[in-house]
């Protein structure tokens, strides 16, 4: 028997790490959503906690800040990286393919969530990756 949304609880956490970037850019969507047991975070670029810019950035060092901003995302909604069950990562170049990958497999180690992998011709900042994902909560 399925629940009602009604019935769901939907929750939108903060995120200090985000809150500038949210602050500066007036993104009209929330970093991260809790409904019910379910986890949604939006794609998560590599902004600057502390100052909500875009940095210049290597695509190393731009898919450990994705990914640590996912993280800071996951655990203010009460989940982990081990409980993500779908990733979709969007890259301006597929030549960033084994870099991200190398990258993204220390964070998620033996837990591999389903995953979509993109490149993308069009991009709408000064960075080339950005990563979503759906998890269940702890």
């Amino acid at each position: 028997m399925s629940e009602s949304l009604s019935r769901i609880t939907v929750s939108k956490p903060h995120v200090p790490a985000l809150a500038k970037f949210a602050e500066r850019n007036a993104v009209p969507a929330s970093p991260v959503v809790r409904a019910g047991d379910w986890i949604y975070v939006s794609g998560m670029p590599p902004v600057n906690p502390e100052t909500g810019a875009y940095d210049i950035l290597p695509i190393d060092a731009q898919t450990r800040r994705v990914l640590d901003h996912l993280t800071a995302c996951l655990v203010a909604a009460g989940s982990a990286l081990d409980r993500v069950v779908k990733c979709t990562v969007y890259c301006s170049n597929p030549a960033y393919f084994t870099t991200v990958n190398a990258i993204y497999a220390e964070y998620f180690g033996a837990h591999k969530p389903a995953r979509t992998f993109l490149c993308t011709a069009g991009w709408s900042g000064p960075f080339d990756l950005e990563i979503d994902c759906v998890a269940l909560a702890k």
